[in-house]
């Protein structure tokens, strides 16, 4: 029962009360799959009807996270479509008429209760596991109600729901669920400002907009009831509905955070889209990691494109129980991604995040050394750590020690590093020449060729960790390398 007779439109509805969360990508993606797959409408509505947290930032930081993303909308702002408004403060007159509509029949009445008092029935009630409003104005009269309304009184509007029995409810992929009626309480749907709740704002926007599936976070699964009596009580027939399962921090321990953090090894462990995007991480990879956390296609295939994940998306295969969110497998998608582009598309990429780190590096240089970076860069941003030393003239000071391999001492490094500043500087400048003489003198100087390798790649990169040696010391270039190895040479006889 994952589908409707109606044609496939899906909606993505979140609300700008903040910065655009991995955990409401991962909704939007969900719904774009199922839209396409379906040849559907993948619709985009801003439900800004909490003004009081409302963030004029946050609508910006979620459309520019859905471009990132490649999350195309068929409907909604910037781009309009026939059932707009697509923002809902822009839709106040249309849910008045509505509102109207179920006092007129009795199906909502108006409340006057105060915060007090509010306060005092939640204090009372909620031990007892009773509805915190115990609807003290449900049979008020209403032509006083209206009269008090006329006059300025601050209320609210409250949905009447029944107060015996129950409602079965279906979800797609949990299927059917049960909840007792005496245990739902009779909801505000219009504010004291005069401006409708989500519940009703969203269920009359949902049927006005043709609807045929609303997948939302779990969260809502307990306002289902609430939004079936609401499309009861309008006469209209709801949507199918399926709520996706949280996503948990990385331990598995509670929900994912609301708040970037940082590892214990400094980096930071976003949560917001922008700083993913920041980061480096291509939308692909995004897109293909998030598409599996809390779905499956089987139980081995994992890299999929977009193509494929849209041809293989059904809501059967969405998974019920909660799905943790994991920056190492996520780090993984990444890299596998970055190994399928060009050397001229990798350049591309990386330039800005050089220039952002205050490197000045020519793209001619920079197109040499990304195939030797590519297999180990996991995001965009680490490139900088990757490449630096290329692009200056004198290398930072490094620590010394760097230069000893294990079971030597630095008493034992000038004779090497000179063995191999001589090698060097008689040798053809290229990978071949270079591995062939310095394998050489490893064998005159009786030593192994760590022994060898790792004082050089010191001596010209100032770090352990750097592309293969012999590309790098022939991209830098023979005039380069016999300066950086006199540097090491000199501050070794000076210690």
């Amino acid at each position: 029962m994952t589908m409707s007779t109606k044609p496939v439109r899906v909606r993505y509805a979140p609300s700008p009360t903040g910065d655009f969360h991995v955990g409401g990508a991962r909704t939007a993606l969900f719904n774009y799959l199922f839209a396409r797959h379906h040849g559907g409408k993948f619709i985009l509505r801003i439900e800004d009807t909490d003004q009081k947290r409302y963030n004029p930032e946050a609508v910006n930081w979620l459309l520019n996270g859905l471009r990132y993303l490649g999350l195309d909308w068929d409907e909604g702002p910037e781009i309009g479509g026939d059932y707009g408004p697509y923002v809902q403060t822009e839709r106040l007159s249309i849910y008045r008429h509505y509102c109207q509509q179920l006092l007129d029949q009795g199906l909502a009445y108006r409340c006057f209760a105060t915060p007090e008092e509010l306060e005092e029935m939640r204090r009372e009630r909620k031990p007892k596991g009773l509805p915190t409003y115990d609807r003290r104005y449900r049979d008020y009269d209403p032509d006083q109600a209206l009269a008090r309304a006329d006059g300025g009184e601050s209320h609210v509007i409250r949905i009447k729901l029944p107060l015996e029995g129950s409602i079965t409810v279906y979800d797609a992929i949990r299927g059917d669920i049960t909840f007792q009626n005496e245990k739902l309480e009779d909801v505000v749907i219009v504010k004291s400002d005069g401006i409708p709740t989500y519940h009703m704002a969203n269920v009359i926007d949902d049927h006005l907009m043709n609807i045929s599936h609303i997948m939302r976070g779990d969260e809502w699964v307990s306002s289902m009831p609430l939004h079936i009596h609401l499309y009861n009580a309008l006469g209209w027939e709801p949507p199918i509905m399926a709520h996706l399962p949280v996503i948990l921090n990385p331990t598995g321990r509670g929900k994912m955070s609301k708040r970037e953090s940082r590892a214990p090894d400094g980096r930071v462990l976003p949560v917001f889209v922008r700083t993913f995007e920041e980061l480096g991480y291509l939308s692909d990879a995004m897109v293909n990691y998030m598409a599996l956390v809390g779905w499956s296609y089987d139980d081995k295939t994992e890299i999929m494109d977009r193509e494929e994940l849209i041809d293989r998306f059904s809501l059967d295969r969405v998974n019920a129980s909660p799905a943790s969110w994991n920056y190492e497998k996520l780090d993984y998608f990444n890299g596998v991604y970055l190994r399928t582009l060009t050397p001229l598309a990798l350049t591309e990429l990386v330039m800005p995040y050089l220039e952002k780190a205050g490197i000045k590096a020519d793209k001619a240089t920079m197109m040499q050394i990304a195939p030797l970076i590519q297999e180990r860069l996991n995001v965009l941003s680490d490139v900088s750590n990757w490449v630096d030393f290329f692009f200056v003239d004198e290398l930072p000071p490094y620590n010394l020690n760097l230069l000893v391999p294990k079971k030597m001492s630095l008493a034992d490094m000038p004779p090497i590093l000179i063995a191999a500043r001589d090698t060097l500087a008689q040798t053809n400048f290229n990978h071949d020449a270079i591995d062939a003489a310095l394998r050489q003198s490893v064998e005159t100087l009786g030593i192994k060729a760590g022994q060898m390798f790792q004082p050089i790649r010191i001596a010209i990169c100032g770090k352990l960790v750097a592309p293969p040696l012999f590309n790098t010391l022939e991209i830098l270039g023979r005039e380069t390398v016999l300066k950086r190895l006199d540097q090491a040479i000199s501050r070794l006889e000076q210690n």
